[in-house]
Protein backbone atom coordinates (compact mmCIF):
# COMPACT_ATOMS: atom_id res chain seq x y z
CA UNK A 1 0.00 0.00 0.00
CA UNK A 2 1.29 3.42 -0.88
CA UNK A 3 0.64 6.16 1.63
CA UNK A 4 0.47 9.58 0.07
CA UNK A 5 1.32 12.52 2.27
CA UNK A 6 -1.45 15.09 2.38
CA UNK A 7 -0.75 17.98 0.07
CA UNK A 8 -0.07 21.32 1.70
CA UNK A 9 -2.35 23.86 0.14
CA UNK A 10 -0.70 27.20 -0.32
CA UNK A 11 -2.80 30.26 0.57
CA UNK A 12 -4.55 31.60 -2.47
CA UNK A 13 -3.43 34.95 -3.76
CA UNK A 14 -6.29 37.47 -3.70
CA UNK A 15 -7.71 38.12 -7.15
CA UNK A 16 -6.96 41.73 -7.97
CA UNK A 17 -9.73 43.88 -9.34
CA UNK A 18 -9.11 45.22 -12.85
CA UNK A 19 -8.36 48.92 -13.00
CA UNK A 20 -11.53 49.62 -14.96
CA UNK A 21 -13.65 48.05 -12.21
CA UNK A 22 -11.97 50.16 -9.53
CA UNK A 23 -12.41 53.30 -11.63
CA UNK A 24 -16.06 52.49 -12.34
CA UNK A 25 -16.74 51.85 -8.66
CA UNK A 26 -15.05 55.12 -7.68
CA UNK A 27 -17.04 57.08 -10.27
CA UNK A 28 -20.31 55.57 -9.03
CA UNK A 29 -19.47 56.38 -5.40
CA UNK A 30 -18.47 59.97 -6.20
CA UNK A 31 -21.57 60.39 -8.36
CA UNK A 32 -23.73 59.20 -5.45
CA UNK A 33 -21.91 61.60 -3.12
CA UNK A 34 -22.60 64.55 -5.42
CA UNK A 35 -26.28 63.69 -5.89
CA UNK A 36 -27.01 63.08 -2.20
CA UNK A 37 -25.16 66.14 -0.90
CA UNK A 38 -26.83 68.40 -3.45
CA UNK A 39 -30.12 66.81 -2.41
CA UNK A 40 -29.28 67.87 1.16
CA UNK A 41 -29.17 71.42 -0.17
CA UNK A 42 -25.38 71.82 -0.15
CA UNK A 43 -24.07 74.14 -2.91
CA UNK A 44 -21.79 72.77 -5.61
CA UNK A 45 -19.19 75.47 -4.88
CA UNK A 46 -18.75 78.19 -2.26
CA UNK A 47 -21.55 80.75 -2.14
CA UNK A 48 -18.92 83.41 -2.84
CA UNK A 49 -18.62 81.96 -6.34
CA UNK A 50 -14.84 81.63 -6.02
CA UNK A 51 -12.88 78.40 -6.34
CA UNK A 52 -9.70 78.45 -4.25
CA UNK A 53 -7.01 75.80 -3.83
CA UNK A 54 -6.29 76.60 -0.16
CA UNK A 55 -8.04 78.43 2.67
CA UNK A 56 -5.62 79.31 5.45
CA UNK A 57 -8.00 81.01 7.88
CA UNK A 58 -10.08 78.42 9.78
CA UNK A 59 -12.59 81.14 10.70
CA UNK A 60 -13.16 82.06 7.05
CA UNK A 61 -16.56 81.33 5.49
CA UNK A 62 -14.57 79.62 2.73
CA UNK A 63 -13.37 76.89 5.11
CA UNK A 64 -15.14 73.62 4.19
CA UNK A 65 -16.12 75.22 0.89
CA UNK A 66 -12.97 75.11 -1.23
CA UNK A 67 -10.56 72.50 -2.58
CA UNK A 68 -8.43 72.27 0.56
CA UNK A 69 -8.16 73.76 4.05
CA UNK A 70 -6.72 72.85 7.43
CA UNK A 71 -9.23 70.03 7.83
CA UNK A 72 -7.89 68.31 4.72
CA UNK A 73 -5.11 66.96 6.95
CA UNK A 74 -7.77 65.13 8.99
CA UNK A 75 -9.14 63.47 5.87
CA UNK A 76 -5.63 62.44 4.85
CA UNK A 77 -5.32 60.73 8.25
CA UNK A 78 -8.69 59.06 7.64
CA UNK A 79 -6.94 57.24 4.81
CA UNK A 80 -4.26 55.97 7.20
CA UNK A 81 -6.91 54.72 9.63
CA UNK A 82 -9.07 53.04 7.00
CA UNK A 83 -6.08 51.33 5.41
CA UNK A 84 -4.92 49.93 8.75
CA UNK A 85 -8.39 48.78 9.81
CA UNK A 86 -9.26 47.15 6.49
CA UNK A 87 -5.88 45.45 6.23
CA UNK A 88 -6.52 43.99 9.69
CA UNK A 89 -10.20 43.12 9.23
CA UNK A 90 -10.14 41.95 5.60
CA UNK A 91 -6.54 41.06 4.64
CA UNK A 92 -7.71 38.71 1.87
CA UNK A 93 -9.59 41.41 0.00
CA UNK A 94 -7.71 42.89 -2.94
CA UNK A 95 -6.38 46.40 -2.56
CA UNK A 96 -8.91 47.87 -5.00
CA UNK A 97 -11.83 46.45 -3.06
CA UNK A 98 -10.48 47.82 0.21
CA UNK A 99 -10.00 51.23 -1.40
CA UNK A 100 -13.62 51.29 -2.58
CA UNK A 101 -14.81 50.27 0.88
CA UNK A 102 -12.74 53.09 2.39
CA UNK A 103 -14.27 55.55 -0.08
CA UNK A 104 -17.75 54.32 0.83
CA UNK A 105 -17.06 54.80 4.55
CA UNK A 106 -15.69 58.29 3.94
CA UNK A 107 -18.70 59.23 1.83
CA UNK A 108 -21.12 57.92 4.47
CA UNK A 109 -19.29 60.13 6.98
CA UNK A 110 -19.66 63.08 4.60
CA UNK A 111 -23.42 62.43 4.50
CA UNK A 112 -23.56 62.35 8.30
CA UNK A 113 -21.35 65.43 8.62
CA UNK A 114 -23.71 67.42 6.41
CA UNK A 115 -26.90 66.29 8.11
CA UNK A 116 -28.82 69.01 10.01
CA UNK A 117 -28.25 67.36 13.41
CA UNK A 118 -24.47 67.18 13.02
CA UNK A 119 -24.28 70.69 11.59
CA UNK A 120 -26.16 72.01 14.65
CA UNK A 121 -23.81 70.08 16.94
CA UNK A 122 -20.74 71.47 15.18
CA UNK A 123 -22.04 75.02 15.62
CA UNK A 124 -21.64 74.64 19.37
CA UNK A 125 -17.87 74.56 18.86
CA UNK A 126 -15.86 77.75 18.94
CA UNK A 127 -14.37 77.19 15.48
CA UNK A 128 -17.66 76.34 13.80
CA UNK A 129 -20.24 78.84 14.98
CA UNK A 130 -21.18 79.77 11.41
CA UNK A 131 -20.73 76.31 9.92
CA UNK A 132 -23.34 75.48 7.28
CA UNK A 133 -21.92 72.21 5.99
CA UNK A 134 -19.54 71.49 3.13
CA UNK A 135 -19.82 72.48 -0.47
CA UNK A 136 -20.07 69.51 -2.82
CA UNK A 137 -16.66 70.47 -4.22
CA UNK A 138 -15.04 70.42 -0.78
CA UNK A 139 -16.71 67.15 0.19
CA UNK A 140 -15.57 65.38 -2.98
CA UNK A 141 -12.05 66.73 -2.47
CA UNK A 142 -12.14 65.34 1.08
CA UNK A 143 -12.87 61.90 -0.36
CA UNK A 144 -9.96 62.21 -2.80
CA UNK A 145 -7.71 63.37 0.05
CA UNK A 146 -8.69 60.33 2.11
CA UNK A 147 -7.90 58.14 -0.90
CA UNK A 148 -4.47 59.76 -1.18
CA UNK A 149 -3.84 58.95 2.48
CA UNK A 150 -4.98 55.36 1.84
CA UNK A 151 -2.49 55.01 -1.03
CA UNK A 152 0.26 56.60 1.06
CA UNK A 153 -0.31 54.15 3.91
CA UNK A 154 -0.14 51.24 1.45
CA UNK A 155 3.41 52.03 0.30
CA UNK A 156 5.04 53.44 3.45
CA UNK A 157 6.08 51.51 6.55
CA UNK A 158 3.52 51.61 9.34
CA UNK A 159 5.84 53.33 11.83
CA UNK A 160 6.37 56.23 9.43
CA UNK A 161 2.63 56.48 8.77
CA UNK A 162 1.95 56.65 12.52
CA UNK A 163 4.70 59.23 13.00
CA UNK A 164 3.30 61.39 10.20
CA UNK A 165 -0.23 61.14 11.61
CA UNK A 166 0.99 62.28 15.03
CA UNK A 167 3.03 65.05 13.44
CA UNK A 168 0.04 66.34 11.47
CA UNK A 169 -2.17 66.24 14.57
CA UNK A 170 0.38 68.27 16.56
CA UNK A 171 0.97 70.66 13.65
CA UNK A 172 -2.72 71.45 13.15
CA UNK A 173 -3.34 71.72 16.91
CA UNK A 174 -0.57 74.31 17.20
CA UNK A 175 -1.64 76.11 14.02
CA UNK A 176 -5.43 76.38 14.44
CA UNK A 177 -6.14 74.82 17.87
CA UNK A 178 -8.03 71.98 16.24
CA UNK A 179 -7.31 68.59 14.69
CA UNK A 180 -8.94 65.23 14.02
CA UNK A 181 -8.68 64.09 17.64
CA UNK A 182 -10.27 67.27 19.02
CA UNK A 183 -12.90 67.24 16.29
CA UNK A 184 -14.02 63.70 17.16
CA UNK A 185 -13.89 64.43 20.91
CA UNK A 186 -16.00 67.56 20.51
CA UNK A 187 -18.47 65.65 18.35
CA UNK A 188 -19.10 62.68 20.66
CA UNK A 189 -18.59 64.21 24.12
CA UNK A 190 -21.52 65.95 25.89
CA UNK A 191 -21.41 69.66 25.07
CA UNK A 192 -21.95 70.64 28.71
CA UNK A 193 -19.04 68.56 30.00
CA UNK A 194 -16.34 70.67 31.68
CA UNK A 195 -13.42 69.36 29.52
CA UNK A 196 -15.40 70.14 26.37
CA UNK A 197 -16.12 73.67 27.59
CA UNK A 198 -12.43 74.11 28.41
CA UNK A 199 -11.46 73.04 24.88
CA UNK A 200 -14.02 75.42 23.36
CA UNK A 201 -12.70 78.30 25.47
CA UNK A 202 -9.13 77.48 24.44
CA UNK A 203 -10.12 77.33 20.76
CA UNK A 204 -12.06 80.59 20.97
CA UNK A 205 -9.06 82.35 22.47
CA UNK A 206 -7.31 82.73 19.10
CA UNK A 207 -10.25 83.41 16.81
CA UNK A 208 -13.00 85.89 16.30
CA UNK A 209 -16.42 85.00 14.86
CA UNK A 210 -15.99 82.41 12.14
CA UNK A 211 -17.70 80.28 9.57
CA UNK A 212 -15.43 77.30 9.15
CA UNK A 213 -15.00 73.90 10.64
Amino acid sequence: MTITAPSRRLPATPVQLPLWAIAAGAVLLIGLQIVVLHGFGQPFIATSGHVLFWVGNPASPDTSQQLADWYSFSHFIHGFIFFGLLRWIAPRLPFGARLLIAMAIEIIWEFAENSPAVIRHYRQQALAQGYAGDSVLNSVCDTFTMSAGFFFASVVRARYVIALALGLEIFTALSIRDNLTLNVFNLIAPSGWAPVKAIHDWQAGSLGPGGGR
